[in-house]
């Protein structure tokens, strides 16, 4: 794998399972340093390091991005990729669910970088990148709340990579389609026929099949990597087409 990350420190909130172990293993494979920020950072692998971390809460990020400057001397790529889901249209979930979610989803990527961008500013290869998803540029159903919040992740990206560009920080997005994490393993688990529902969720993304974690950590690796300069206020579809293309039914 290539090395251009080494030098490097790379902090990735959510890292210990799913989308964001898979990106923490990525980039620690290109030569990166890697803090791992999440509610339950136990039994990571070799060479990462873990800091217990709830980023509903701004005193436990503020700790954890210090903690992560005294172990390594510095920032330089932050993946926020921490968020919760949420199923049902805007009837389902009343003002607390509204209030956590979007708390957890959205303004815990504003309080890490909040936290994160004095030591951006001093590195020469600083990167930010968001994980959105496909929920914010297609409209989905039974996902009113969620795609609310990742509607919002991505027009923040867009605003926070004019923000800083002229600091010398980049940032931009990448938005997964229905992808095969733990969670949704779950919801599949949850209901009346899992068979069918998994293969539903397959049909509906247009090569067939869930999106793998390993698949978007390579986009979110893409978007971090120092050779990709010229890359900022942008996302990136990682969804099987299902974003832009339009497939006549199978057999038609």
């Amino acid at each position: 794998m290539s090395q251009e990350m080494t030098n490097l420190t790379a902090i990735v909130t959510g890292g210990a399972s799913g989308i964001g172990a898979a990106i923490a293993a990525r980039l620690q494979g290109m030569g990166a340093s890697v803090a791992v920020l999440d509610l339950n950072p136990a039994g990571l692998p070799a060479g990462q390091l873990g800091f217990a971390c709830d980023v509903s809460d701004d005193a436990s990020v503020k700790a954890a991005i210090e903690g992560t400057v005294a172990a390594f001397g510095g920032v330089d790529v932050v993946i926020n990729n921490a968020g919760i889901g949420a199923q049902g249209t805007v009837e389902s979930n009343d003002d607390a669910e509204w209030h956590r979610v979007w708390d957890i989803n959205v303004v815990g990527m504003v309080r890490v970088a909040r936290a994160a961008l004095p030591h951006l500013r001093k590195s020469p290869a600083a990167a930010i990148v968001n994980t959105c998803s496909i929920a914010a540029t297609a409209g989905l159903p039974q996902r009113a709340l969620y795609s609310a919040t990742k509607g919002a992740v991505l027009s923040l990206t867009q605003a926070m990579a004019a923000d800083h560009l002229r600091e010398g920080v980049r940032v931009n997005a990448v938005n997964p389609g229905t992808a095969d994490t733990p969670w949704i393993r779950r919801l599949m688990d949850a209901s009346p026929d899992p068979a069918a529902e998994r293969e539903a969720l397959n049909a509906r993304q247009p090569h067939g099949r869930l999106v793998s974690a390993e698949e978007v950590a390579g986009a979110v690796a893409y978007l971090a990597s120092p050779l990709s300069g010229s890359t900022t206020g942008t996302s990136i579809a990682v969804d099987g087409g299902m974003q832009a293309l339009r497939l006549r039914p199978v057999g038609l």
